[in-house]
């Protein structure tokens, strides 16, 4: 169908979003949407439910995830380059070492900003976080509720200023995955490596853009998401000649939150998104003949 859309870039409540897998999907049929990936944060639990609970027949479901990674050696960025992973094996044992290794640092970097508040005569302990989080996994915004539920800070915006953002009393580095061992586990579970949204990567100028993108292909780098609701149209041109040129493959999607992001719908963006279901074909295409 030419004129179907797609999303391979959604985000379910198995990380940081605010519909469950089984919501998205009946939410993509009556959009009309033809492939959907579930992309969650550093988790393949919303991609696994989606398929236990059952894909519609009206859909193509493609298992997905989204890595957060340095930047290569030699690249500065502000914070985490994104890397998605398409067409992966759920039950891979070296993806899901990967990513025992950030969720332990992820549960670890709390008590450390606690401990860090602490010492600053906040009266705070990581048990009270709980009515924040729901089945969420506890970071520093639900940290910032706490403190405005105390009295701690005024708002949440408060609470990073002063305490939670980067270079502040309270902040405590993150981990991220090297990028080689990103894009290698999602190439051994046999799925293929995107960098997601470059143009909210702060890689500044063109031509360090692609250096930095030819670092990337020679980790096996097998993709690019040229086609998102934030990027100019001059943006995704380059980054579809690009493609072109180093013979990548081109996805695209919304970064679909539910709530979260009351702008983007899903598919559709701010209504004027599409996503081409041949975009779907051609990467589905690359997975089968990847060597």
């Amino acid at each position: 169908e030419p004129h179907a859309g797609i999303d391979l870039h959604v985000h379910s409540t198995a990380s940081d979003g605010t519909l469950t897998p089984s919501e998205i999907l009946a939410m993509a049929v009556p959009l009309g949407l033809k492939a959907i990936a579930i992309t969650d944060h550093d988790t393949l639990a919303g991609s696994a439910a989606a398929i236990s609970q059952g894909i519609p027949s009206t859909i193509h479901f493609l298992t997905g995830i989204e890595i957060s990674a340095a930047a290569p050696p030699g690249f500065q960025s502000g914070g985490s380059i994104h890397v998605l992973g398409y067409g992966i094996d759920l039950g891979n044992a070296g993806l899901a070492s990967l990513l025992d290794v950030l969720k332990t640092a992820r549960e670890n970097r709390n008590p450390k900003i606690i401990a860090r508040l602490n010492a600053l005569g906040m009266a705070l302990n990581a048990d009270e976080l709980t009515p924040f989080v729901g089945s969420g996994v506890a970071g520093r915004p639900h940290i910032a509720q706490l403190m405005v539920q105390k009295g701690l800070a005024d708002s949440i915006d408060d609470a990073f200023d002063r305490f939670l953002g980067k270079n502040r009393p309270g902040y405590v580095g993150k981990y991220r995955v090297p990028m080689a061992d990103a894009i290698g586990a999602i190439d051994s579970a046999g799925g293929i490596a995107v960098l997601a949204h470059p143009y909210l990567n702060d890689l500044n100028g063109q031509d360090g853009f692609e250096s930095f993108l030819q670092a990337l292909i020679s980790m096996g780098l097998g993709g690019i998401e040229a086609i998102y609701p934030d990027h100019p149209e001059t943006a995704s041109s380059e980054y579809c000649r690009l493609a072109r040129k180093y013979d990548l493959v081109i996805t695209g999607g919304t970064d679909f939150h539910g709530a979260v992001t009351p702008g983007i719908q899903m598919g559709v963006g701010d209504g004027s998104f599409h996503v081409p279901y041949s975009i779907y074909e051609n990467l589905m295409e690359k997975l089968r003949t990847r060597t």
